[in-house]
């Protein structure tokens, strides 16, 4: 017997989603709920931040971004690597309802597409803890905090690239309108790709400048 699924608002139209359930949560209420919660972290973290005198304006707001990437990897990022099933979720759990909503988009996610349940699992388990260090290596301004910044922003720069490419060599036909690819496939994956690139840019140069501190100080020790 052939097996068929429910109707779905995804792409391709013949995916196969046994006992799929629509979402209860609007796409309106959904980005609501999901902006507030982001509202809520970010604006924590910067007054609580203020406190310090110490913290620089821009390591502040890189306190934010920290915070916000490394809780969207461990909770979102998370709780999809780890709930194959979301799309039968029938009691309205808003992390079910943000990937049923987000899969418009990338139907990849929805399909446990193989490559991105990967990524992201390695997301969620290696760079969401590692983000949360960083913040606090920022906060208590430890020796390490450019090296790991580093780290994890050419990790998340790897892990969006592939991504891309893999939708891209898949045919990049995941999206249910150009509405939803530009908006979610596009805009909500943006950020991981300027600013960890920036804040790449930034530590490589910190990093640069303190080995040739090292290296001059160095040379007049043997100098002496």
């Amino acid at each position: 017997m052939e097996e068929t699924g429910n109707p779905h608002p995804y792409v391709p139209t013949d995916l196969l989603l046994p006992d799929y359930v629509p979402p209860f949560l609007s796409q309106s209420a959904i980005l609501c709920i999901y902006g507030v919660a982001s509202l809520v972290v970010l604006s924590t973290v910067w007054v609580s931040s203020g406190f310090s005198r110490k913290i620089a304006k821009l390591d502040r707001l890189l306190l934010c971004w920290w915070a916000f990437t490394g809780l969207t990897h461990l909770i979102l990022e998370g709780y999809f690597a780890f709930a194959p099933e979301f799309y039968k979720d029938k009691s309205g759990f808003f992390l079910a309802e943000v990937w049923k909503e987000y899969s418009k988009g990338d139907s990849r996610y929805a399909a446990r597409d193989s490559g991105v349940v990967s990524v992201e699992g390695l997301t969620a388990v290696f760079e969401g803890p590692a983000c949360l260090l960083a913040l606090y290596a920022i906060a208590t301004r430890k020796s390490y905090s450019y090296i790991l910044q580093f780290a994890i922003s050419l990790g998340q720069l790897y892990g969006t690239a592939v991504y891309f490419i893999t939708a891209y060599l898949e045919g990049d036909n995941f999206a249910a309108s150009p509405h939803y690819y530009y908006a979610y496939y596009i805009g909500a994956n943006a950020s991981w790709v300027v600013i960890p690139s920036l804040i790449a840019l930034r530590c490589w140069r910190k990093i640069c400048v303190a080995v040739n501190v090292a290296d001059q100080k160095k040379t007049k020790t043997k100098s002496r």
